[in-house]
């Protein structure tokens, strides 16, 4: 009963001093090195923005959980011993945790938004010609997506040649080349 008023405390101090140190001493422009994520996010090999199943925030949910449940549990003499109640609130606090971690996940893929347009969705976007492609060669092409000016290489689909600032019609990308038609 002690080990989990322990976690349960331990697990909502946690909770409580994140909430205020975050919110009087900042936090909000910490980045980890190369993940894209801010710094309360836990580690997450994906380089993509988002939460953790390692992120403090699950961690902490996870041990309060544990604590809670432990403490729900030994209070019914059908599962007053440990040997019951610890494998209850694991599972209990499992269920939480992934609860809202799946929350989190959720949240942040709604509300992060990138500059960058799908890529599948190019072909058929007109675009003009920024740097002149010459025959069999390479240029640059400038495209507006979602009112976002974009630059790519580019090259013709039939190896014409095309001059600065002719309009073209992309018709597909293959790895980071576009090729492109003339209109």
């Amino acid at each position: 009963m002690m080990f989990y008023l322990i976690c349960l405390t331990a697990g909502l101090v946690f909770t409580l001093v994140s909430v205020v140190a975050g919110h009087f001493f900042g936090g909000h422009g910490d980045h980890v090195g190369g993940s894209g994520g801010h710094a309360e996010a836990g580690a997450d090999a994906s380089d993509m923005p988002g939460i953790s199943i390692f992120s403090p925030t699950i961690l902490a949910s996870f041990i309060t959980a544990f604590g809670g449940f432990g403490m729900i549990f030994s209070e019914y003499s059908a599962t007053k011993k440990t040997i019951i109640s610890a494998p209850l609130s694991v599972v209990c606090a499992l269920v939480v945790a992934g609860a809202l971690l799946l929350f989190l996940r959720s949240v942040f893929r709604h509300t992060q938004s990138s500059s960058e347009s799908h890529i599948s969705r190019l072909a058929g976007t007109e675009a003009s010609i920024a740097s002149p492609i010459p025959e069999n060669g390479v240029g640059e092409i400038a495209y507006v997506v979602s009112g976002t000016r974009y630059t790519a290489p580019a090259r013709t689909e039939n190896g014409a040649p095309i001059g600065n600032g002719k309009l073209v019609k992309i018709t597909r990308v293959v790895g980071t080349q576009f090729y492109v038609t003339a209109i």
